[in-house]
C-alpha cells in the first residue's frame, strides 16, 4: 500500500453528536445485549452502511428515465 493511500485511510477527523437520556439507555442496552465492545467502530460502520446504501439507492439506473 502506498504511503499516500495509507495517509488517506487514517482516521483524523472527529464527529460528535449528543444522546438524550433515553437514547443513551437504549444504545447502552443494545451494546450490552449484542456484546458490542467497540462502540466507536459500531457507530462508524452503522452510519457509513446507511450513507453508502443511500448513495447506491440514489445512483441513476438505465430504467430511471422510462415513463409508465
Amino acid at each position: 500500500m502506498s504511503v499516500n493511500k495509507k495517509e488517506n485511510l487514517k482516521r483524523k477527523h472527529t464527529v460528535q453528536f449528543l444522546f438524550n437520556n433515553l437514547e443513551l439507555q437504549a444504545f447502552e442496552k443494545y451494546c450490552k445485549k449484542y456484546k458490542i465492545k467497540n462502540k466507536s467502530r459500531f457507530i462508524r460502520e452503522t452510519v457509513m452502511t446507511e450513507v453508502l446504501g443511500q448513495f447506491d439507492r440514489d445512483y441513476p439506473s438505465l430504467f430511471d428515465n422510462i415513463e409508465n
